[in-house]
């Protein structure tokens, strides 16, 4: 290097970012925009996992909380008596202490799913923003016999109620990203003739590509400013073909003003946008400021354990292996970065995501790839002198192995060589 500086103190000399180029700059300019949680409503429809018990929701309602996500959706009080219950609490929990996260609820385009929003809604003393859900697509219509009339008609008349009971409404389209121009245009300009203030735009079954999302996005944007009324727009993405994440991001940056999210991706089928890879993502962007999501490991597993769906060992950042390596050359440049007192440089020389600001650490492991550095570092790092023979004899160790060795393994050889 040409100089002595560290990589903290300017990390972007040392690491060119082909993903500015044509230079635009920042990717959501000049706008505010906000993030929404599904996990406690459409992350548990997920076929695989449990719906946690209330004790838990309480502690995923904190956790989402304190990272500073805007919105939660807190479940469907239509569904159920324990449904009711739980979204009674929930909600009251969010006006006894004073949290800055805002309720709503999910339910089709009936009164009957939306009466018991009011009534949680008076309960609790909180107003409720009320996502009225019906589809919009041809293949849609016709699975439901329905006729774009009568799409109109109960979306109307459910907006109507809710307006009337004083609630916010926000009018979800699913299956919009194959919903046809003409009809979508009719549904949303009478909607928000009937006081709806928000539509949801849903890529219900994962089909829409970056190009689709700017497409939808711009026409949506259109059509509400040809009706004068200030109306928002969000974002709703399943990752049917692995775009959700990214479908998300171009969301926002087309004119979306809110995007929603699961942590880990949990929902129906193969889930939904995961939420922690939206923050992660626009964290890197350098979209959320200086917010601290030291916090965002703790919270997806909680939601691991809370719903009993295991984070896969490959997931970004907050799966097991997100940080974790035994290849002798990329623990080597770790290690040496290290070694210079220099965390940024550690952090960034092999991993495209800080691990530090994430809640995570790079981790230097033992196995058939590794080399003499791997074994030195680890055994440091749990204050155990790696005298040469003692190196040699874990090294040996490992490259007998098929895979890396455990820490139980490595101290086997470890208490062997001290007897």
């Amino acid at each position: 290097m040409a100089d002595e500086a560290s990589a903290g103190d300017d990390i972007a000399r040392l690491i060119y970012d082909w993903n500015s180029k044509r230079y635009r700059g920042r990717v959501i300019l000049n706008r505010d925009f906000e993030l929404h949680d599904e996990t406690l409503r459409d992350g548990i429809q997920n076929p695989s996992v449990v719906d946690p018990d209330i004790g838990d929701k309480l502690e995923i309602l904190h956790m989402l909380n304190d990272i500073g996500v805007d919105t939660v959706d807190v479940g469907l009080p239509g569904a159920g008596p324990r449904a009711y219950e739980d979204v009674l609490r929930l909600c009251r929990e969010i006006v006894d202490q004073k949290l800055a996260i805002r309720p709503t609820c999910a339910g089709r385009t009936l009164v009957a799913d939306i009466a018991p929003m009011a009534q949680v809604s008076q309960r609790a003393g909180i107003s409720i923003e009320v996502m009225t859900f019906i589809g919009s697509s041809p293949i849609r219509a016709l699975a439901e016999d329905w006729s774009v009339e009568t799409i109109r008609t109960r979306s109307v008349e459910a907006i109507a109620f809710a307006v009337k009971e004083g609630l916010p409404v926000n009018y979800v389209t699913e299956d919009t990203t194959r919903a046809r121009p003409d009809v979508l245009w009719e549904l949303f300009r009478a909607v928000i003739e009937h006081g709806a203030s928000r539509l949801t735009l849903c890529d219900t079954v994962g089909h829409v590509t970056p190009d689709g999302v700017r497409n939808l996005v711009q026409f949506t944007r259109n059509t509400v400013e040809a009706t004068g009324c200030d109306v928002g727009i969000d974002w709703h993405g399943h990752n049917d073909r692995g775009l959700a994440v990214v479908n998300a991001i171009w969301a926002l940056e087309y004119g979306a003003d809110r995007a929603h999210g699961t942590i880990l991706g949990i929902g129906e089928r193969v889930g939904n946008a995961s939420l922690d890879q939206i923050l992660v993502n626009l964290k890197l962007l350098g979209e959320l400021g200086d917010r601290n999501l030291e916090k965002l490991a703790p919270l997806c597993k909680k939601v691991s354990e809370a719903t009993q769906f295991p984070i896969p060992i490959n997931y970004p950042v907050f799966g097991e292996d997100a940080f974790r390596t035994g290849t002798g050359v990329h623990a080597a440049a770790i290690i040496k970065a290290m070694e210079k007192g220099d965390a940024a440089l550690a952090d960034r020389v092999y991993s495209g995501v800080p691990a530090g600001e994430f809640g995570r650490e790079q981790e230097i492991c033992i196995g058939p790839m590794s080399g003499i550095s791997n074994v030195r570092y680890w055994c440091r790092k749990r204050d155990i002198e790696p005298t040469e023979e003692l190196a040699r004899a874990i090294l040996a160790r490992a490259k007998q192995s098929k895979r890396l060795m455990t820490d139980d393994e490595v101290m086997e050889v470890v208490r062997a060589a001290r007897s």
